[in-house]
């Protein structure tokens, strides 16, 4: 029914999401910020990341939010290795190359998976899985706010090292202006591999917050894939700060879509964006904004 409370209550619920969703795309968005390449591995990171935490729990009963702490200097280290390795040579080539050279790792990382851990559903149960704290009034899953904490906070430091450090600057002036990056003495390659290894490390870090909230298996990064790729056209694809808007956007919508249609088809809405985005505004809500004033 629609009803305040139920609207109110779907509202925080959705606030609670896009702070995942935006830690979810900010990895996608920094990758293609500075190498102007689409990581079609996110997905695989993602599903590993996820994994990687089952194995932390199982073997050191490592609560899966110190699990995803855990996997940022892990994967940030194998995101590095893989674009010494993999990626760079494939940077000069067209387009084509480096999409088709990560996407068959996605399906190699999916594949490793099936082989060790089988297809069947997995899930982490903590002891405050099924627990709620009142807050304004409603009863919301502990996980969901411990979640939206930790992505919350990470967000911060992200945008206190993108704003503050050396590295982060160097980032940042790397997808306004390559050529000028290099003019100025920035190293180009190796900026390249932080941000080839930060997209790895976030992508991770998100699929372990996932498993808070949802059972997985090795399929399970393509369709968080999908949103982030809607998320990022909504934001900008360069702009680090419209990932955070593209998040609200698509949790906000998908979560009062699904008042009117069944739930198996939130993720139908998140396509259907992404169609809309990519025709209406290609450069992002930012841009326009920025026609709408003009």
């Amino acid at each position: 029914m629609l009803t305040a409370p139920n609207l109110i209550s779907v509202g925080i619920a959705a606030l609670l999401t896009a702070g995942l969703y935006a830690v979810m795309s900010y990895g996608l968005a920094i990758i293609y910020g500075v190498m102007k390449v689409i990581n079609l591995s996110h997905a695989g990171f993602l599903m590993l990341g996820a994994f990687m935490t089952l194995v932390y729990f199982q073997r050191w009963h490592l609560d899966p939010l110190l699990g995803a702490l855990l996997n940022l200097p892990v994967f940030f280290a194998a995101g590095w290795v893989l674009y010494a390795v993999l990626v760079r040579r494939v940077m000069t080539s067209l387009p084509i190359a480096s999409l088709l050279l990560l996407f068959a790792l996605w399906l190699v990382l999916q594949n490793v998976a099936l082989a060790i851990w089988g297809s069947e559903d997995q899930s982490i149960i903590t002891a405050y899985t099924y627990k709620a704290l009142p807050v304004l009034g409603f009863r919301i899953p502990l996980t969901r706010l411990l979640v939206f904490g930790v992505a919350l906070a990470t967000l911060g430091v992200l945008h206190f090292v993108l704003g503050h450090t050396y590295v982060g600057k160097a980032l940042r002036a790397t997808v306004q202006d390559p050529q000028a990056g290099v003019l100025v003495g920035i190293d180009t390659e190796r900026i390249s591999a932080v941000a080839f290894g930060l997209g790895t490390a976030f992508a991770a870090f998100a699929g372990s917050l996932l498993t808070l909230l949802f059972s997985f298996t090795p399929d399970f990064g393509g369709p968080f894939q999908l949103k982030s790729f809607t998320i990022i056209v909504l934001g900008g694809l360069e702009n680090f700060a419209g990932v955070t808007v593209g998040a609200a956007i698509l949790s906000f919508v998908e979560s009062y879509a699904v008042l009117f249609m069944k739930a198996s088809l939130q993720n139908v809405i998140a396509y259907a964006l992404l169609v809309v985005a990519l025709i209406v505004m290609p450069g992002g809500v930012a841009q326009l904004w920025t026609r709408s004033r003009s």
